[in-house]
C-alpha cells in the first residue's frame, strides 16, 4: 500500500497551512467561539474559495472530486489549527452522503455547498443510542403526498446553524434519511456549546411534514449510507487528531527547551526527554492509523472497512489522550490556563474521543468483528 502523498496533496496542504497559519490565530478562534455558532461567514467562503469545500463531491456537481487522501490533509490542517468551522459535517460527511445517495433533486445542494453558500448538518445521534448507528426511535410515518417525522436528535454538529439537515427516522420499512430544511414548522433547534468552543444542537421534531422528494434514497435503506457517512467522519476525526498532536509536539518541545529550572533549561533533564520521545512514538503510531483508515474508506468489503475504521478510532484516542496528557503535565500549571494553546488543544481531542464513539466502544465494536 502506498502511503506516498501526490504532488497535488502536498500542494494543497502547503497552500492551507500558509492561509491558516496567517488567518486562523488563537485570538481569532477565542473570538468566533465567544460570538456562538462556531462558524465565521468570512473564513467558511475563504475555504470555499480554496475549493476545499467541493472536496467530497464529484467535478460535475461543481466540486473538485477529490479522494480520502485528499480529505486526511485538509483535516490534519484544520487541526492542527484548532478550525473550528465544521468542515467535517458539511464538506465530507452530509456532503458524501448526498453524492453517494446521487438523488438528482438533491444535487443543487452540493453545487451550493461547493460556493459556500450552505452548510449541511447530519442529525443521527439519539439521547439513549450509544453510538449505536440502528440504534433510532425517531419517526418517519407515511401521509398523502409526503412524510410526518417525530422524534429528537442529539449533539448535532453545527445542528443550529446548518441550512440544511440530513436527518434519519426509522420508517415502516426500515431507516431513512431525509433532507430537511433547518426551518420548518414544528422543528426546534437548541444550539449548546461544547467545552472546545464548537456548536452542537439539540433537535427536536414534533410533527414535522416534509415532501415525498425529501427522502434520500429508497426507502428503507438508510442504514448503508449512515455507516459510510460514520466511517467518513470517523476517519476525519483521526486525522484531525493527528494534526491537533503535532501541534501540541511542537508547542511542548518549544516549551521545554524554554523553561528553565536550576539554570537550565528542563528539556535536558533526560526524564522529560524520555517522555517527549514517548509522546513522538504516539503521535506516530495515531498517524499510521489514521493513513490506514483513510485508505480503507475507498474498500468494498464492509466489515473489514469497519474493523479498521474501529481500530484506528481506539488506538487514535489512546494516543491523543497520552500527547494531550503529557502535554499539559509538562507545562505545569499553564497547560490548562486559557491563555496558552495546550489547553485548548487538550479540550479538542477530549472531544474527539467522545464523538462517533469512544475508546471503549470501539474496542468492544472491534472485538466483536474478529470473533465472528
Amino acid at each position: 500500500m502506498n502511503f506516498a502523498f501526490t504532488e497535488e496533496q502536498i500542494q494543497l496542504r502547503a497552500t492551507l497551512r500558509r492561509f491558516l497559519t496567517q488567518t486562523y490565530t488563537l485570538e481569532r478562534r477565542r473570538a468566533i467561539a465567544r460570538a456562538g455558532g462556531g462558524c465565521d461567514p468570512a473564513i467558511w467562503q475563504q475555504f470555499a474559495e480554496l475549493g476545499i469545500l467541493g472536496l467530497a463531491i464529484p467535478e460535475s456537481l461543481g466540486g473538485i472530486g477529490g479522494d480520502a487522501f485528499d480529505a486526511m490533509v485538509v483535516m490534519e490542517e484544520l487541526g492542527r489549527s484548532l478550525v473550528l468551522e465544521p468542515y467535517l459535517s458539511t464538506a465530507l460527511v452530509a456532503a458524501g452522503v448526498l453524492a453517494r445517495a446521487g438523488s438528482a433533486q438533491h444535487q443543487p445542494l452540493l453545487r451550493a455547498v461547493a460556493t459556500g453558500e450552505i452548510r449541511l448538518a447530519f442529525a443521527h445521534e439519539e439521547r439513549d443510542s450509544r453510538w449505536r448507528l440502528d440504534a433510532v426511535t425517531t419517526r418517519a410515518v407515511r401521509e398523502s403526498g409526503g412524510w410526518v417525522l417525530e422524534g429528537h436528535k442529539s449533539m448535532v454538529a453545527d445542528g443550529a446553524g446548518a441550512h440544511y439537515l440530513l436527518t434519519s427516522a426509522r420508517a415502516a420499512s426500515g431507516l431513512c434519511l431525509f433532507v430537511l430544511p433547518g426551518a420548518l414548522e414544528g422543528m426546534t433547534r437548541r444550539a449548546v456549546a461544547t467545552h472546545d468552543g464548537s456548536s452542537v444542537a439539540e433537535i427536536e421534531l414534533a410533527g414535522v411534514r416534509v415532501p415525498a422528494e425529501a427522502l434520500l434514497g429508497p426507502e428503507g435503506g438508510g442504514l448503508p449510507l449512515i455507516e459510510a457517512a460514520s466511517d467518513v467522519a470517523i476517519a476525519g476525526l483521526c486525522a484531525e487528531a493527528v494534526g491537533a498532536m503535532d501541534a501540541l509536539l511542537a508547542l511542548t518541545l518549544e516549551y521545554v527547551k524554554n523553561r528553565k529550572q536550576f539554570g537550565v533549561p528542563i528539556g535536558s533533564f533526560q526524564a522529560l526527554q524520555h517522555r517527549m520521545a514517548d509522546m513522538l512514538l504516539h503521535a506516530e503510531l495515531a498517524r499510521s492509523m489514521s493513513y490506514l483508515a483513510s485508505a480503507k474508506l475507498e474498500v468494498s468489503d464492509v466489515t473489514e472497512r469497519r474493523r479498521a475504521i474501529s481500530a484506528a478510532k481506539f488506538l487514535v484516542g489512546r494516543s491523543a489522550r497520552f500527547v494531550g496528557q503529557e502535554a499539559v503535565q509538562l507545562h505545569g500549571g499553564m497547560g490548562v490556563s486559557d491563555e496558552v494553546a495546550t489547553s485548548h488543544y487538550f479540550k479538542r481531542l477530549t472531544l474527539i474521543n467522545a464523538s462517533f464513539g469512544d475508546m471503549g466502544h470501539h474496542l468492544e465494536r472491534f472485538g466483536s468483528m474478529m470473533a465472528a
